[in-house]
């Protein structure tokens, strides 16, 4: 099974810019080699079945999988800066137990959080960690690709998000749609901050055959998916959905490990993506799920169930923009 661990270091890293690693010939013919993708079967089962996955990860390893990411703020210097701030609205995204939103939380108390996971049980193990402040921080479970998050989070209320490992876990297709519902929740001029598995990463290139689900996409043991991001791929779905770049490089570091006694070489990808005024309008979701948004979004099922017979298409994508006016002023 491809490694999830080894990135939870404290250690620096070397910042690559923009070219991705080169392969000797031994992984390249590997890589090229390695073109049977999973059956559909499976793949349409682990696209169904991803939560309860993830839920049994954590059944699994409960909050000591991950160490604490003390590393975030000199990574982004964007969290050093809040305390600047008298009040800074940091949502991450994918907070699994805790271990990026506490630390920050200890070392800054300007900050306030809004933090969603996939998993039930990721949420409950941060809502019963001793250091869980709900007049600092608002837990909920959601999957992004489906759930309008301004049932949770107020419109344009954010001033800063975080992906950190999440989008990798997502399928290829729906990561645009993610995105864009992240963004209708961010002030306008506001940031996304991302932090992911680089294309060639040493979990990538470390797959037998038999885990392969599309290109650059593989299967875990345990039924959890990763996909391996090129600074293409990670700007083009991020400009896709309506932010603008304001830089994306690769991450790499050769680091030890320790079991097998030998040297890799992990690549990451870090980049940090704007919301510009234009975009604040929008709702943020694509029409491939707004069918399902429109029911989770809407704070006004009157109105919506009204349009919805001659104006089916208009009621989904405007739905989640008028649940979102509604609980502005709410929290």
């Amino acid at each position: 099974m491809a490694e999830k661990e080894s990135y939870d270091v404290d250690e620096p890293f070397q910042v690559t810019e923009c070219y991705a690693r080169e392969l000797n010939e031994e992984e390249s013919q590997k890589l090229q080699a390695d073109t049977k993708l999973v059956p559909e079967f499976k793949r349409n089962k682990l696209e169904l079945e991803a939560q309860k996955n993830w839920d049994l990860f954590y059944k699994r390893n409960t909050t000591k999988f991950f160490k604490d990411r003390h590393w975030t703020k000199r990574e982004f210097f964007e969290l050093s800066e809040c305390r600047s701030q008298t009040k800074h609205v940091i949502f991450e995204i994918g907070c699994g137990v805790g271990n990026f939103m506490f630390p920050l939380l200890e070392d800054d108390p300007s900050l306030t959080f809004y933090a969603c996971d996939f998993s039930p049980r990721a949420v409950e193990f941060v809502k019963n960690h001793s250091s869980f402040d709900a007049t600092r921080c608002t837990a909920f479970q959601c999957d992004i690709t489906k759930d309008c998050i301004a049932d949770n989070v107020p419109k344009e209320s954010v001033d800063t998000a975080t992906l950190i490992f999440v989008l990798s876990a997502l399928h290829p297709d729906k990561m645009v749609a993610a995105v864009k519902n992240i963004a209708q929740v961010l002030k306008p001029g506001s940031a996304i901050l991302v932090r992911d598995y680089g294309l060639y990463d040493h979990a990538m290139l470390r797959f037998a055959k038999g885990h392969k689900l599309g290109e650059h996409f593989y299967v875990r043991q345990d039924g959890t998916r990763a996909y391996y991001f090129s600074i293409e791929k990670l700007n083009s779905v991020m400009e896709a959905a309506g932010l603008r770049t304001e830089r994306c490089v690769y991450i790499q570091r050769a680091t030890v490990n320790k079991k097998e006694g030998v040297n890799v070489l992990r690549t990451f990808i870090q980049g940090k993506f704007v919301k510009t005024a234009s975009d604040s309008e929008s709702c943020g979701v694509e029409d491939g799920i707004a069918d399902t948004l429109t029911s989770k979004c809407s704070g006004r099922n009157d109105v919506i169930s009204a349009e919805k017979d001659s104006h089916k298409d208009k009621a989904n994508s405007n739905a989640c923009l008028n649940s979102s006016k509604a609980e502005e002023n709410v929290r």
